[in-house]
């Protein structure tokens, strides 16, 4: 199934996204997690990829197991910065054989004190291989706020033309926690000339140091009305929880009434923040 296809639907869609367990834990330690997700019925779920190893077997056996077994449509993340062609090639002919379809191309993060590979210098270029190897649909990464290492978000957003027109199909939004930003960003695609569908990338706020470590690596900014909840509650750990449910919801209640084609949560694995959200938007989807 493409993915794309479900965005024509003229409605907002709802997709989860999971990672695999830690090397140190077995990947049956993810499998409560995901029954529960797909119990609540998303249109997709994306499983992240490990650097090399166990980690990137995982995603596949995750990515398999949502599609074949529970039925739930996926997308696995697949990144190249550590890759080389045979070894991309290798990935995509067991994705293949898994009946995985849809992958998200990524660079992925340079590994520090380890030289990259050289075959794939940008997401784009990953894109322009998958689509060139035939039998998948892929998606892109896209950054409301601009890409920490892009010069400038005019050149961010000529580096997205290029991941569009190698063939990204879609694209996934970093997270944010201002609105404002993403309807920004919108804009500028579309007078740079990218119509595809853009999903955003919603993280609900369950642990302040976990947060503070995804924004300094994506470089989102903290709107004051946020910074206020973590300061707040955050020695309260269900109180913080919960105000952090509460204004993910108040977010995608905006950017459905704002006619976003898709949102993609970042689950985090907790199937309990999940559900609650699900539970308050549902009906509005």
């Amino acid at each position: 199934m493409n993915i794309s296809d479900l965005y024509k639907k003229d409605k907002t869609i709802l997709s989860f996204e999971v990672f695999p367990p830690k090397k140190t834990s077995p990947i049956e330690s993810v499998y409560g997690v995901l029954e529960e997700l797909c119990a609540l019925g998303p249109a997709y779920i994306s499983v992240t990829y490990g650097a090399g190893g166990t980690a990137a077997d995982n995603t596949l056996a995750i990515a398999s197991k949502i599609k074949n077994d529970y039925g739930i449509e996926t997308t696995a993340h697949l990144t190249c910065v550590n890759s080389d062609k045979e070894q991309v090639t290798e990935v995509l002919k067991k994705l293949r054989e898994n009946n995985i379809d849809n992958i998200l191309a990524l660079r992925g993060d340079r590994v520090p004190d380890v030289e990259p590979k050289t075959d794939f210098r940008y997401a784009s270029e990953l894109t322009a291989f998958i689509k060139q190897f035939g039998g998948f649909h892929v998606a892109g990464a896209c950054y409301p706020e601009t890409h920490p290492e892009a010069e400038d978000d005019i050149s961010d957003i000529i580096n997205l033309k290029k991941k569009v027109d190698a063939g990204a199909e879609f694209l996934i939004s970093q997270l944010f926690f201002d609105n404002n930003l993403f309807y920004d960003f919108r804009k500028r695609c579309l007078l740079a000339g990218i119509d595809v569908p853009i999903e955003a990338g919603i993280m609900p706020v369950v642990n302040k140091n976990q947060i503070q470590r995804m924004v300094s690596l994506c470089g989102a900014s903290l709107p004051a009305k946020f910074s206020k909840i973590m300061n707040r509650y955050e020695d309260n750990p269900e109180a913080l929880r919960d105000a952090g449910i509460a204004y993910a919801v108040d977010q995608c209640v905006d950017l459905i009434s704002s006619g976003v084609s898709g949102i993609h949560l970042y689950t985090m694995n907790n199937p309990y923040v999940a559900r609650k959200i699900t539970e308050a938007i549902g009906k509005l989807l």
